[in-house]
């Protein structure tokens, strides 16, 4: 299906959009300088790797934003990755609890030449209505310092989330 805003009109990645999504991941990740160009190209390949495998499997839901008035570019992209979690309390929703159809947020990503044209909410608008016909329990995501504020404005909170900053491998003996 396709939407479209004034400038843009939205696609469903495929997986022979897998390489695309990859870059975009290794781009996005770059910029916010937690790859480095040493890494970048193996990062990439992995990101590529793991993207086919779970768009075949469904797990993996991405969109691109495609210029109307060049519809053979990528402006951009985001995806989401499927997740089943166990049921969890929802105590902003009078006590609801979630049966664990969550979704995580992933590769919000604009091409630099298409940077603060609204590629990134319309996508992200995209993605919060395909989350809400799907009767997702839970939409989460990581925002970027950059990002946080369109997030915000888009009714994404703050959270209690920790992440383990451990060696979680085994050591070597």
């Amino acid at each position: 299906m396709r939407r479209s805003n004034v400038k843009f009109l939205i696609r469903r990645a495929t997986v022979e959009d897998a390489a695309v999504i990859a870059r975009h991941r290794a781009r996005m990740f770059q910029d916010m300088g937690d790859i480095s160009a040493a890494v970048f190209e193996d990062f990439k390949a992995a990101s590529q790797t793991w993207t086919e495998r779970a768009l075949t499997r469904g797990e993996y839901i991405g969109w691109f934003a495609i210029p109307k008035a060049q519809p053979e570019v990528i402006a951009g992209g985001a995806g989401v990755h499927l997740r089943q979690v166990a049921p969890h309390p929802l105590p902003s929703r009078n006590n609801a609890f979630a049966n664990g159809r969550n979704a995580i947020v992933v590769n919000v990503f604009t091409e630099p030449d298409w940077r603060k044209r609204g590629v990134a909410l319309f996508l992200m608008n995209e993605i919060v209505g395909w989350a809400r016909s799907e009767k997702l329990d839970q939409l989460v995501l990581h925002a970027s310092a950059q990002a946080r504020s369109l997030y915000e404005r888009m009714g994404f909170i703050v959270t209690n989330e920790m992440r383990f900053a451990g060696e979680l491998k085994p050591e070597e003996s």
